[in-house]
């Protein structure tokens, strides 16, 4: 090997580690903090913000925490009051473990409740509805953090629509939608196929109501048609209701003919498709993310939730999906008067009443009542 050779692969070498020491001396600075305070003021309260965001950026949690507590006991009516509280509940945020994450949901709850005004407070119950989100599992699991996520960022539409985070919030509840729906949709299809159909259709009928943009509520009408139909004749029309909805709102849907042809033997009227529907389904039909192999492989070992076919589009359901009563349950039929074959007879002279030992006394109270006058009798 020639000096100018080594010489070349020494240069290589420098160059490769002072790349990796930037790189590693950049992970270790951590990202840069949102919400800063663009001042110059020497004040001791600034002093000690400046220090925890320093701390903060450079993941020194903790400390970052012990430095704002520090600025919020000793000045209580600081100006940086709220971007103290704030970066604390911020801390909790960053650390990102289960219970740092329960406690940053805490600290932004009291954030909104104290500065429900300032512009930190709508991006502080996205936050929440983030913590929620990030931590849901798949469709078949604990649906306990989807729940809460779905409460969550509807609240921050209902009480934030105008801020400038309403759409990615939107964006994330219909994700946490399609989650919520998949569940609901498998148990129902569950019960269909084992055949429980008052109970599949209940569950069908839910889903097809409350979460029009579920990926696969065209699944779902197709498989309610058909419940319904084994249910006997006093539901063909539900059925019908069903295949129709599916033909109107579903047109790209693969069950469409199937469901016409439903309609057509039956003599049944087939709607025409809603243009609007149409084109809703055809933009998220097109937008749909397409699993790679590495998704498919690996990703049957993780528990985060598939939303990769959620809408991208269209408005999500702004109430929780309460639960119902299955069609039939509770329904009483009286099909003969209820006071047929029922008489009132006067009894003449003795009755079981008068002959009969009283129930009430005891089946035993005459015989030990003669056994007790025959003992005092004795003495």
């Amino acid at each position: 090997m020639t000096l100018t050779n080594l010489g070349k692969i020494t240069r290589t070498r420098l160059i490769v580690g002072a790349v990796l020491t930037v790189a590693l001396l950049a992970g270790c600075r951590g990202k840069d903090y949102e919400n800063p305070i663009g001042t110059n003021s020497q004040q001791p309260d600034k002093i000690l913000f400046d220090k925890s965001i320093h701390q903060l950026e450079r993941k020194r949690y903790t400390m970052a925490r012990l430095t704002l507590n520090t600025l919020l006991n000793t000045y209580p009516d600081s100006e940086y009051t709220a971007k103290a509280k704030l970066a604390i509940a911020d801390s909790w945020y960053r650390e990102g473990s289960s219970s740092a994450l329960a406690q940053a949901e805490a600290e932004y709850k009291d954030f909104i409740t104290f500065f429900p005004t300032m512009d930190e407070a709508a991006e502080s119950q996205m936050k929440v509805c983030n913590i929620h989100y990030n931590q849901m599992h798949t469709a078949d699991r604990d649906p306990t953090h989807a729940m809460k996520a779905d409460h969550e960022c509807r609240n921050m539409l209902m009480q934030y629509p105008n801020s400038r985070h309403t759409e990615p919030t939107r964006q994330m509840l219909r994700e946490v939608q399609e989650v919520l729906a998949d569940a609901e949709f498998r148990v129902g299809a569950f019960y269909a196929k084992k055949g429980s159909y008052r109970a599949g259709a209940n569950r069908l009928q839910a889903v097809t109501d409350h979460y029009p943009l579920f990926s696969r509520s065209d699944e779902a009408l197709w498989v309610l048609g058909d419940v319904y139909s084994q249910m006997g004749e006093q539901y063909v029309d539900e059925s019908y209701q069903a295949f129709a909805k599916l033909v109107r709102d579903y047109p790209l849907s693969p069950y469409v003919d199937q469901a016409k042809e439903k309609l057509v033997a039956a003599d049944q009227p087939v709607p025409e498709p809603d243009p609007a529907r149409f084109e809703l389904q055809q933009y998220n039909l097109e937008r749909q993310e397409t699993k790679s192999l590495y998704r498919r492989v690996f990703g049957l070992f993780g528990t985060g939730a598939e939303v990769g076919n959620a809408a991208k589009t269209g408005e999500p359901a702004v109430t929780a999906l309460m639960p119902t009563v299955p069609i039939g349950v509770g329904e009483t039929r009286v099909d003969v008067d209820p006071t047929a074959g029922v008489s009132v007879q006067t009894i003449e002279g003795e009755s079981k009443l008068d002959t009969e030992p009283d129930a009430r006394r005891g089946a035993n109270r005459p015989q030990q009542e003669e056994e007790g006058s025959e003992g005092g009798s004795q003495q």
